[in-house]
């Protein structure tokens, strides 16, 4: 991927007018319709830098590539050619200092984007994430801990039939599952539940949210 820079100059701001005199009063101080000011305009005016901020706000957090128009109305309004100036702007910010990415043209929009040079630290961070998915094994036992909380260990094992000691342990090295407390019997043996990071993991607001087994019956007779 090559560096792709907007061909669009960069606007330079216009000197602002000297402040009017003590016994002048202030022209139109609430945006009035009937001067042509707004009192709602965006940050920044007519600088690249004033807006910036904001647009790279959006684009760092933006999950595919957004058009100028929808930035300038996330902007509050600002124009397409503000809004590529300040991309010009920003672009120019990256260089200089030595960033890792840039913002480019893509798909009609624009996008944050990694410079290619660092392609192999990105493919070596996705072959870690693949590396520390779930076995079926950790799956399972972890469904099990999630529908029957708090469970015990020997539980765990009847539903699954085999041993689970080394599930166990690296389902709470992932921080998924934790000892949430013991059981009032014999030995007082630890119960077993899911943690916050098991809800960020799986999308869900609380282990009600869980799918229900009717639910899973139901797209089995679909499928």
């Amino acid at each position: 991927m090559s560096d792709v820079k907007p061909a669009v100059d960069v606007v330079e701001s216009t000197p602002a007018s000297p402040p009017p005199p003590p016994d002048t009063p202030p022209k139109n101080p609430s945006g009035d319709p009937e001067s042509g000011e707004a009192s709602g305009a965006p940050s920044g005016g007519g600088d690249p830098a004033g807006i910036a901020p904001q647009l790279e706000a959006a684009l760092l957090t933006a999950d595919r590539a957004i058009s100028s128009g929808k930035l300038g109305e996330v902007l509050g309004g600002a124009q397409g050619a503000a809004v590529n100036a300040a991309i010009t702007w920003l672009n120019d910010q990256y260089e200089q200092t030595g960033r890792s990415f840039r913002i480019e043209a893509v798909a009609g929009g624009w996008r944050m984007m990694t410079l290619p040079q660092y392609a192999g630290v990105l493919e070596s961070l996705a072959k870690k994430r693949q590396d520390n998915k779930l076995s079926p094994a950790a799956m399972e036992t972890l469904a099990i801990i999630a529908y029957k909380q708090p469970v015990l260990r020997a539980d765990i094992e009847a539903v699954r039939g085999v041993a689970c000691g080394e599930v166990l342990k690296s389902l709470m090295e992932r921080q998924l599952i934790r000892i949430v407390g013991r059981a009032e019997e014999i030995g007082r043996p630890m119960l077993y539940g899911t943690t916050t990071t098991f809800l960020e993991v799986f999308g869900l607001s609380s282990v009600k949210d869980l799918p229900r087994a009717d639910e899973f019956k139901l797209q089995q007779a679909k499928s």
